[in-house]
């Protein structure tokens, strides 16, 4: 029980999209919530996807037909809600009639076209290769093309921005603090959080209990360690690791669209623009058996990504040109396909109560895509348990930011221009993009670059960072330069060791 004797209405397991997405849907309903990630908020699945809100394309064949039309459905849900974050992309797909027939694939785009009542997005077109501007990278034995169109999202960012909706609609969220120990008594949950605290090199841990009426477990690839090892019970339910890597490169095309590429076993590779400058190529689909924490890309991944790429664009990449990489672990349902990339992307619930007591509701599976909507069927799993509950309310919300009129980012962005006609257009449009109408928070009563602190880097500023650590829960250097923002891909070595020496010598809570 908390220091005052409160009881939550529910405890959230798990700072990914999930676990945000549901405390933010619950907080917005009325209930009092807890959520808690035993790392950084995202620090796991959610910063490591191919960045993308899409439908699922490759699904079709799999016959995820429910699981499409949703995903396409709340790509434009998505993009009115956030979007400085989630903006539209077009998808050139080199057909290769090796791997799939030509009908096959106007067929799968004409569904994906009409199966979510697309409104805002084009459709697809066919592309002469040779004479299509798009086609200029490609091969010339590649001729025909299609272009279809879905969208880019920020993934840490939407992470954090989920938490930051449920904090300001009162939930009380912990980073870096595990949920140890779950207990029934009374009908209710004694629930245990351990926090890890560091100051001067000496690292401590803080134990908070508390009482809640209902727990969510979002663990993600952790879901059946905290159902077992933590709670103690037993699942009949399984989630299946595959791991999926992406390298990065600089970008080697001009214009702002993506590449879908066939490749030889029937999987797919996006090669999309990424950070103005840069490429980012993924992903493998390979199961994993070790720890989630450890997941890395091994030498056998880099080269099937390498070779898809080379199999379509003129300009060959070596591993040489990779600038970065990283790898994540997917905490799919395991619905026992031998494929891992026909294992299920949709998403299951396990309810366990007693007496219509304690509910326990663990969420095996899901994607970045569906999280609202998972969110929104969370809840009405838990709805016998807190009748008085209101219905949904996200789909017509906005995320912290995204307030912009007319989801007109473009727009935003000239206004923005227009009132800090002293600001750099890169700086500007930075922190628009990250922030969206919350900018002008960031921006303060600044009138000049100089007022916005030390710059670290190209576009880091101190005004920035700290902005960071007093509103996003921001409290290393790694939390800012990889999820927050994306500036450790901009900076030199030498500049980020000088930028992570200063931020630890800001007066800190010291959470580690």
């Amino acid at each position: 029980m908390s220091a005052d004797g409160t009881v939550y209405d529910l405890f959230v397991i798990g700072g990914g999209v999930n676990g945000a997405g549901i405390a933010r849907d619950a907080s917005g309903r009325g209930l009092s919530v807890v959520l808690c990630e035993k790392d950084d908020l995202a620090q796991g699945t959610s910063s490591r996807s191919g960045k993308l809100v899409h439908g699922g394309l490759r699904y079709l064949e799999y016959y995820e037909f429910r699981l499409v039309r949703e995903a396409l459905i709340e790509r434009e849900v998505l993009l009115n809600s956030a979007s400085h974050i989630i903006w539209p992309m077009r998808f050139v797909l080199p057909h290769n009639p090796s791997d799939r027939p030509a009908w096959l694939v106007r067929l799968g785009l004409f569904l994906y076209d009409h199966l979510g009542g697309r409104k805002r997005l084009p459709g697809t077109r066919t592309l002469n290769l040779r004479t299509a501007p798009e086609g200029a990278f490609i091969k010339p034995q590649y001729t025909k093309g299609f272009e279809y169109s879905d969208c880019w999202v920020d993934d840490s960012r939407l992470v954090l921005l989920n938490a930051l909706d449920a904090q300001n609609r009162g939930a009380q969220v912990y980073t870096r603090t595990a949920c140890t120990s779950l207990r029934r008594e009374n009908g209710l949950w004694e629930v245990e959080m351990t926090s890890r605290k560091g100051s001067n090199g000496v690292v401590t841990s803080e134990k908070t209990r508390i009482r809640a009426k209902a727990i969510v477990n979002t663990a993600g690839p952790w879901v059946n360690d905290i159902i077992g090892r933590v709670a103690g019970f037993n699942s009949a339910r399984n989630v299946r690791l595959v791991k999926g890597s992406h390298i990065i490169v600089r970008k080697f095309w001009e214009g702002r669209q993506a590449y879908l590429m066939q490749n030889s076993d029937k999987r797919v590779i996006f090669v999309n623009p990424y950070e103005n400058d840069l490429a980012l190529i993924g992903t493998t689909d390979i199961p994993y058996e070790g720890k989630p924490e450890d997941v890395k890309v091994d030498d056998t991944e880099i080269a099937y990504l390498l070779k898809a790429v080379n199999r379509y664009f003129k300009q060959q990449l070596t591993e040489a040109d990779i600038v970065h990489s990283f790898s994540g672990v997917r905490p799919l349902y395991d619905d026992n396909a031998e494929n891992p990339s026909a294992v299920t992307r949709d998403y299951i619930f396990e309810v366990d109560d007693v007496n219509g007591q304690a509910p326990l509701l663990s969420v095996f599976g899901g994607k970045i895509t569906t999280f609202r909507k998972l969110s929104e069927h969370a809840l009405d799993k838990l709805k016998p348990f807190f009748p008085s509950m209101p219905g949904g309310w996200t789909a017509n919300g906005f995320l912290p930011g995204g307030d912009i009129a007319n989801a007109d980012f473009e727009q935003f962005l000239a206004d923005m221009k227009a009132r800090y006609p002293w600001l750099p257009q890169d700086l500007c449009k930075h922190y628009a993009r990250l922030y969206g109408t919350r900018a002008h928070d960031l921006i303060g009563a600044a009138q000049s670059v100089q007022d916005l602190g030390a710059a670290f880097g190209p576009l880091l500023r101190e005004r920035e960072a700290l902005f960071l650590k007093e509103t996003e829960w921001a409290m290393t250097a790694d939390d800012i330069l990889n999820r927050r923002t994306k500036h450790a891909l901009h900076m030199t070595d030498g500049e980020r060791d000088a930028f992570t020496r200063w931020f630890e010598t800001q007066e800190s809570t010291d959470v580690i």
